[in-house]
C-alpha cells in the first residue's frame, strides 16, 4: 500500500511548471502514486483524474469535487482516455515508454504535459536501476518533441530532495498542426 502524500510537496519541476497548465480544463496525473501532485493540482483548483493501477495513496480522496480516481495498470491495458481530454498531463517518476504517443493524442490543443523522470545514470544513486526504467539522454526531447511544442527541458544531476539523475520537459500541444 502507497502511504498518503499528504504532507508531500510537489516536485520541483511540476511546481515551476504547473502555472502553464490551462485553466478550466481537467488534468490528468498519471501514475498518481500517493496523490502529491493530485493534491497540489486540486488546490490550484484544476479538475482532476488520477489513475494508477493501485490508489491506496488516495483513497483518503474519495468524492473530493473535481476529482475523479481511475484504476487501470497502463502497462498491461489499453489506454482508457480519448483523444483531446485534457488540459494537462502531469507525469512524475514513471517511464513506460509506449505511452507516449497516447499522452500526445490525450491532449486538447494548446494542453500542455510536464514529464519529469529518472535517466541513465540514476542506478549510481539508487532505484530504479534497471535501464527500462532510466530515460536515455535527451529522449523525452527527441520522442514527445516530434509529437509537442518544447518549452523547457533539463537534465542531468540534482542534489535535492535527494540525489538523482533526472530528465524533465514541458511541452504544450499545438493549436493548429504544422504544415
Amino acid at each position: 500500500m502507497k502511504p498518503p502524500a499528504q504532507n508531500s510537496p510537489p516536485d520541483s519541476w511540476v511546481a515551476r511548471y504547473s502555472g502553464l497548465l490551462p485553466p478550466g480544463g481537467t488534468v490528468l496525473d498519471l501514475a498518481c502514486g500517493g496523490g502529491r501532485h493530485t493534491r497540489y493540482l486540486l488546490a490550484l483548483g484544476h479538475r482532476v483524474v488520477a489513475v494508477d493501477a493501485d490508489l491506496a495513496g488516495v483513497a483518503d480522496l474519495r468524492g473530493q469535487p473535481r476529482l475523479q480516481l481511475s484504476r487501470h495498470d497502463l502497462e498491461t491495458g489499453r489506454w482508457p482516455f480519448a483523444a483531446g481530454t485534457f488540459t494537462g498531463i502531469v507525469v512524475c517518476n514513471y517511464l513506460h515508454r509506449p505511452l507516449f504517443p497516447s499522452l500526445a493524442d490525450a491532449l486538447a490543443p494548446g494542453g500542455v504535459l510536464i514529464y519529469t523522470t529518472f535517466m541513465q545514470g540514476q542506478q549510481h544513486y539508487g532505484r530504479p536501476r534497471n535501464p527500462e526504467f532510466l530515460l536515455r539522454s535527451g529522449e523525452l526531447r527527441a520522442t514527445c518533441g516530434a509529437l509537442l511544442q518544447e518549452l523547457a527541458f533539463a537534465e542531468g544531476y540534482a542534489e535535492t530532495p535527494r540525489p538523482v539523475q533526472r530528465q524533465s520537459a514541458v511541452f504544450r500541444k499545438r493549436s493548429e498542426p504544422l504544415g
